[in-house]
Parts: structure tokens; C-alpha cells; sequence
């Protein structure tokens, strides 16, 4: 009995940590390409998991909501890149930081007049609402082990992408040099773009996953944020191995 009790909790934490990996390596891509701290990587977290609960519940598909919470948060990272972050590339980290906390003010504000201040709620979808029987573990959630399939699924993706293609070559270059990839052609500014909306997208794909265990809420990508930047202190800042 003590020992199911202890591979559940294996398991448990070994979900928690991957959804924490989904935050951090988001957040590392961007501060190691771009030297950018980015405190508001918590509110696109926010902004994918009531993406997500909006379209499910006006749509009543789960699937319909995880990808379009994942495109409206990719799509609100772009948008901030473009109208503000570009702004900052130059300033030093304390301009940064104000500048992304006056964001999680804003979004925090915006999204309360928009949704209400009352939390919304996902729905489990039922194809993964069930439980499954695992070695020493009767009955364990099959939603968790989808969030733990669907998270070392995109660190698989990720290495491929940031390893394997030429979209990746540009963006180890840009971390390494970025005015040498300039020199050399590349458009910064659209590199720059596709990076930090990369990282918004994998934030907010972990917001919508989390939002059917817990409640979708103003506020709830802030204590996320805290661990997430714990993380990439402890496995090396700019480093998506180490988160």
C-alpha cells in the first residue's frame, strides 16, 4: 500500500515537473536568444488556459479550446514583441523587468474585464476523464499521463526544431551572435518574433493542460512564473537541456 502510494506521488511530481518544463523552456528560449527578462511569460500561461476555457465553452470541444489557446497565446506573444519587447532589446534588464511587470498589470486588468473576476472551469475531456491501472497503482488519472505524454513530447519537438532544422541553426546563431546573423542577412526582427511567439505558444499550451485540473483564474500564471524562473536559475539560464 505504501509503495503504490509513493509511485503515485512519483508520478504526480513527475507531471508537475514537466508542466514546469513547459513554463521554463519557454522562458529560457527567450532570455537566451534574446537577453530579454520577461516577467509577463506568467500572463500568456493566463492567457492560454481562458483562450482555452472560452472556446471549449462556446464550442464544447476540448481539443478546438487546447488549440486555440495555444494560438491566441502564441499570437498575444507575438503582438507584444512587436509593439513592446523590441522596444527593450537595448535597455538594460531593470527597463525590462518594469516594462514586463507593467504587462502582467495590464493583461491581469484586461482579462478581468473581459471574463469577469469568477474563475472559469475546463471540463476534463471524456476520452481522458477515466482512470487506467499501472504497476503498484490501481486506478491513476489518464489526463495526467496525457499532460505527461503531450509535455515530453514537446521536448522532443523542441530539441528537433532548435537541433535539426534551419529555423534552429538561425536561433542558436542569434544567442551566440546576433549581429553577425544580421550581418549575414538574416531578418533579426522577424527571428526575434518567431522566437518569442514559440515561446508564448509553449506557455500557453501549458496554461490550457493545467486549466482542467485546477480553475482558470486572473492571476493563476503568476506563482507558475515564480518555479518556472527557479528552474532555469537551477539548470542554467538559456540553457532548454537544463530546464
Amino acid at each position: 500500500m505504501m509503495a503504490a502510494l509513493i509511485f503515485e506521488q512519483i508520478l504526480n511530481g513527475l507531471q508537475f515537473g514537466l508542466t514546469l518544463f513547459l513554463m521554463a523552456a519557454g522562458l529560457t528560449l527567450v532570455f537566451g536568444v534574446m537577453g530579454l527578462i520577461n516577467l509577463a511569460h506568467g500572463s500568456l500561461y493566463m492567457i492560454g488556459a481562458f483562450c482555452c476555457a472560452w472556446i471549449t465553452q462556446q464550442t464544447g470541444s476540448f481539443w478546438l479550446g487546447l488549440g486555440g489557446g495555444v494560438l491566441g497565446a502564441a499570437a498575444a506573444g507575438a503582438l507584444i514583441e512587436m509593439l513592446v519587447i523590441r522596444r527593450l532589446y537595448d535597455r538594460d534588464h531593470l527597463d525590462q523587468v518594469l516594462a514586463t511587470f507593467a504587462l502582467i498589470l495590464i493583461f491581469s486588468e484586461g482579462t478581468r474585464m473581459v471574463f469577469g473576476s469568477m474563475p472559469l472551469y475546463l471540463n476534463i475531456p471524456e476520452a481522458l476523464s477515466g482512470t487506467v491501472a499501472l504497476p503498484g497503482v490501481e486506478a491513476y488519472p489518464v489526463y495526467r499521463l496525457f499532460i505527461i505524454l503531450a509535455a515530453l513530447a514537446v521536448a522532443v519537438l523542441l530539441y528537433m526544431l532548435i537541433s535539426k532544422t534551419r529555423l534552429g541553426m538561425r536561433i542558436r546563431a542569434g544567442e551566440s551572435d546576433r549581429e553577425m546573423i544580421a550581418a549575414l542577412g538574416v531578418d533579426i526582427k522577424t527571428l526575434y518574433t518567431i522566437v518569442f511567439a514559440l515561446g508564448a505558444a509553449i506557455a500557453g499550451l501549458s496554461g490550457t493542460l493545467v486549466g482542467a485540473l485546477r480553475s482558470v483564474q486572473v492571476g493563476m500564471g503568476e506563482p507558475v512564473l515564480i518555479l518556472a524562473f527557479v528552474v532555469i536559475v537551477i539548470g542554467g539560464i538559456g540553457s532548454i537541456k537544463g530546464a
